[in-house]
């Protein structure tokens, strides 16, 4: 089974980042091979627009059926807030919670970021968790590239 993979602006970004290029572009080769399915969101699209023209443009370069496109609504809206409100992340993380929310109730098998500071960090991770536990939703695997080099090879 093709597994579906949340991705934040940071892994379009590390696509041409020195540091995190060679994992990232990895991964994008596995979404090349069909082996997995890219999550992409509205919040994705709109963080995009900010970006530079290299940046803005990666995905189009890939077929629409390598993504499955997922619009922000009141209850990841809703969830977001309550990361928030439980003092996971500060307010001005409002748009990686609204991912982490995406990726929870759209039942994404991981979420993949390099956002070491609000995302892929163990105490944030056990908080966005403890959160979604307390509010009925499953706990949500979030990793880095480079761990989901063999992801279900």
């Amino acid at each position: 089974m093709i597994k579906k993979i949340y991705i934040d602006t940071s892994i379009v970004g590390g696509y041409f980042d020195d540091e995190f290029s060679n994992d990232t572009q990895a991964l994008f080769k596995r979404l090349e091979n069909k082996e997995i399915i890219f999550m992409i969101s509205s919040v994705l699209q709109q963080e995009l627009q900010k970006a530079p023209d290299n940046v803005r443009k990666l995905l189009d370069k890939y077929n629409t059926d390598c993504f499955e496109y997922i619009e922000l609504t009141k209850e990841a809206i809703d969830l977001a807030y309550k990361y928030i409100d439980e003092k996971v992340v500060g307010k001005t993380s409002a748009d990686d919670c609204r991912h982490i929310a995406l990726a929870t109730i759209n039942k994404a098998d991981v979420l993949v970021s390099w956002n070491f500071k609000h995302i892929v960090n163990l105490d944030r991770i056990k908080g966005y968790n403890g959160v979604n536990l307390k509010y009925g939703y499953s706990v949500m695997e979030i990793r880095t590239p480079k761990e989901l080099l063999n992801y279900d090879k």
